[in-house]
C-alpha cells in the first residue's frame, strides 16, 4: 500500500472518530453520524488498498514465474 494512501486513510479514520466523539459529547446526532460515515469511508479505502496490493502481488508473482 502506498504510504501516502495509508496515511490519508488513517488520518480520515482519526478525524471521523473525533467527530463521532464530539457529536456524542454535544448530543449532536448529525456530527456523530458524519464521524461514523467518515470512519466507514476510511475503512473502505484501506480495504481497497489491501485488494490492490494483493492483486499487484499476484502480478509480480506471475511475472517472476515467466522468467
Amino acid at each position: 500500500m502506498g504510504t501516502v494512501d495509508s496515511a490519508k486513510h488513517h488520518l480520515q479514520d482519526i478525524a471521523g472518530k473525533a467527530k463521532e466523539h464530539v457529536g456524542d459529547a454535544t448530543d449532536n446526532h448529525s456530527l456523530q453520524a458524519e464521524g461514523v460515515a467518515e470512519q466507514a469511508k476510511a475503512k473502505a479505502g484501506m480495504a481497497a488498498d489491501d485488494v490492490r496490493d494483493a492483486l499487484r502481488g499476484r502480478d509480480e508473482d506471475r511475472d517472476q514465474n515467466k522468467n
